[in-house]
């Protein structure tokens, strides 16, 4: 579950050819099913007419950074399923073949890293850096990803101009008065105003259950009959009612670092559990700092590294850094600590020359890089997409006297992300599209095991996520890293993992009982 607006840059965005008017009739063997659910019907005669268009696959463009083999191309898709021959928008996806010959071959694996709002497209790239991990997983599949509806290249939704998404400093999350929780309640009712004047005629289809469908689509284009799927944070999510709405569709799903996917929890509880997990995971890591104080001298104990924290926080909200690195933009920076492990030594470097006296290294950390249009325009981008699923997968409390009171409460013991969080998504209280009610994960006839992994101390995604689906999905198999909390860990080096990730997309096999791992190793200054 994606938190931070930031995200790499990954070239000029391109926007997806709307196809308006007449599509040919569905086919014949659509006809007469699911006359219940127009969504699922419409779903079946888009998925029909995929498998028989297949996808054209073309060289990249030169401006996706995408190398040579891999190939990219389109699946076309409705906007609205129920309207299977209205409104199409199309989805961009990319390949690279199977490495092994022909006889190794197991059809597609495709991926979704998460967000809501992020791209799967550079997975393929894991073959061309040779990603060892995934290297005996890559003999056996084409690596597809693809950009979910409204990310991306895949006629991207926005919310508010670019450079003004990004600027910088933004007010200090954590409010001092009412007046400040005002102007905070202005800027998310603005932003969802936004919104709606920017993307408003795509809103009410930006769900997960018609990202789901986009996905089966896709199988479908790709000439699969049924679905190899890896999915990371939101994409377990994703994979969760994917497999609860075509549940015969799928063959092998790995679903790693989980959100619960119980209705009572999304979205908006979701995101309070989140505030919670954080604060935990961040003093894990300030226990870090402070056990490797002869590489950083930022304190020898947590409680010190602590202190000049709120040192720091302080100084930035009375005079920004460089004028633009405020609380909000320290935050952006620091959180992604908590979040990924492979974070830890750098963020803890920057501050650790900050406070040797080299402010440079933190302004050019946090501060946005005004310069970067194409990646700008993808962090905001990111983040219309993540506002957007959120608020329409759900309805979200409407009384600010519950959000104030809720957030309050947390902030007490849980203060470094509960207000930068309740911001971030309180443009849902005022939402101007329709909200939907979350599907009931739940196995269905046909659902083969699930593979299911995740840390203990995951901080954007906590672990009760992966029990909860673990009890939804019957015969799914749930790996557990104790005393470890990175986020996404099938990407990570840790061979009770990998190994057994592998061996189940290779043969299927699964532990006969859920299984407990060492964690991965700790990082190193």
């Amino acid at each position: 579950m994606r938190r931070t607006a930031v995200l790499a840059s990954a070239g000029t965005l391109l926007t997806g050819t709307l196809i308006a008017g007449a599509i040919a009739a569905p086919a014949a063997t659509a006809e007469g099913r699911h006359q219940s659910d127009p969504a699922a019907y419409g779903a079946t005669v888009a998925a029909e007419r995929a498998a028989k268009k297949g996808i054209d696959w073309q060289d990249c463009p030169a401006d996706w950074a995408l190398e040579k083999p891999i190939q990219c191309g389109w699946v076309s898709v409705p906007l609205d399923y129920t309207k299977p021959n209205g409104r199409q928008i199309k989805i961009a996806v990319d390949r690279i073949g199977n490495t092994g010959g022909k006889q190794e071959r197991q059809g597609s694996l495709v991926y979704n890293p998460g967000g809501p709002g992020g791209s799967g497209m550079a997975f393929p790239r894991r073959v061309v850096t040779k990603n060892a991990i995934w290297a005996d997983a890559a003999k056996a599949y084409d690596f597809v990803g693809f950009d979910p509806r409204g990310v991306g290249h895949s006629t991207p939704i926005s919310c508010v101009d670019p450079q003004e998404f990004v600027k910088a400093p933004k007010l200090d999350p954590v409010p001092d008065s009412e007046a400040d929780k005002r102007a905070q309640r202005k800027l998310a009712a603005e932003y969802a105003d936004g919104c709606q004047e920017r993307s408003g005629w795509m809103l009410p289809q930006m769900t997960t259950p018609n990202t789901a469908r986009d996905l089966d689509v896709i199988r479908a284009a790709l000439g699969d009959k049924k679905l190899n799927y890896v999915g990371v944070s939101y994409g377990t999510y994703l994979g969760a009612v994917y497999g609860t709405l075509f549940p015969a569709h799928v063959r092998r799903m790995v679903v790693d670092s989980v959100v619960d996917p119980s209705k009572e929890k999304i979205w908006y509880q979701a995101n309070l559990d989140q505030d919670v997990a954080f604060e935990s995971r961040f003093q894990d890591w300030m226990e870090w700092v402070a056990e490797n104080d002869a590489s950083f001298h930022i304190g020898t104990t947590a409680a010190q590294v602590e202190k000049q924290w709120e040192t720091l926080r302080a100084a930035a909200k009375k005079n920004p850094i460089g004028g633009v690195v405020g609380p909000a933009e320290l935050l952006g920076l620091f959180q992604s600590a908590p979040y990924y492990d492979s974070s830890w030594v750098p963020v803890a470097t920057v501050w650790s020359q900050y406070l040797a006296g080299d402010t440079q290294a933190l302004i050019d950390a946090a501060a946005p890089d005004m310069s970067d249009t194409a990646g700008n325009a993808q962090a905001e981008n990111g983040n219309a997409v993540y506002t957007a699923v959120e608020c329409a997968d759900a309805k979200w409390p409407t009384s600010w006297k519950q959000w104030d009171r809720d957030n309050t409460r947390l902030h007490r013991d849980h203060p470094f992300l509960t207000w930068s969080n309740a911001w971030l998504n309180l443009p849902c209280a005022t939402w101007g599209a329709k909200q939907q009610t979350p599907v009931e994960v739940k196995t269905g006839k046909g659902l083969p095991p699930v593979l299911i992994t995740q840390s203990t101390r995951d901080a954007a995604t906590p672990y009760g996520g992966a029990v909860e689906l673990h009890k939804r999905f019957a015969g799914s198999r749930l790996i557990t890293e104790r005393d470890a909390g990175s986020h996404g860990i099938t990407n990570l080096l840790n061979p009770c993992i990998n190994d057994r990730v592998e061996s189940y997309l290779l043969t299927g096999a699964l532990d006969s009982a859920d299984v407990t791992c060492a964690p991965h190793a700790t990082p190193k200054p």
